[in-house]
């Protein structure tokens, strides 16, 4: 990995506040109903948390249609600050999806304060360059469903005639 220059930079605002926000990356239950590409889980009962710096996040992603992959998930917490920052180095192994190696891979996840209550998420991964790609499109899928986890989780005001 070269540690200079990140393969991946994101710069999203999503539609939630930053402690919603922030709460989706570090809450198993959060994480779970929104983490990775689309068609792939993350069965609760294979989640550990502990966020914090020297801590560490932990789970196996499963395919419902290709029952034999499991992909191990092991993030040791460099840096951590509380609605602000999660940074980390992961450890990816288990039963890949084909061409897919035992890898790690950093990332570094911003949350922003942006107007209207929205937030921005700047996001930078480093990773074998290969997988840049594929890393990509889990990114954009995970999006799509995070935005829908995050719109389910948080009451939207409505204008009521009486």
């Amino acid at each position: 990995m070269d540690s200079d220059n990140p393969h991946i930079v994101v710069s999203r605002v999503v539609d939630a506040p930053r402690k919603l926000v922030y709460q989706a990356f570090t809450d198993p239950d959060h994480l779970a109903a929104w983490w990775g590409p689309i068609g792939n889980s993350i069965p609760r009962e294979t989640m550990d948390f502990d966020v914090r710096p020297g801590g560490h996040q932990r789970w196996t992603e499963v395919f419902p249609t290709q029952p034999g992959l499991r992909v191990d998930v092991h993030i040791h917490l460099t840096t951590v600050a509380d609605g602000e920052l999660i940074d980390g180095v992961a450890h990816v192994t288990g039963q890949l999806p084909d061409g897919l190696q035992p890898h790690e891979t950093r990332m570094r996840v911003e949350f922003h304060d942006e107007a209207d209550g929205r937030t921005r998420l700047e996001i930078r991964q480093w990773l074998p360059e290969r997988l840049a790609g594929p890393a990509n499109q889990g990114w954009n899928e995970a999006f799509s469903k995070l935005d829908a986890t995050l719109r389910n989780a948080h009451p939207v005001a409505v204008h009521v005639e009486v």
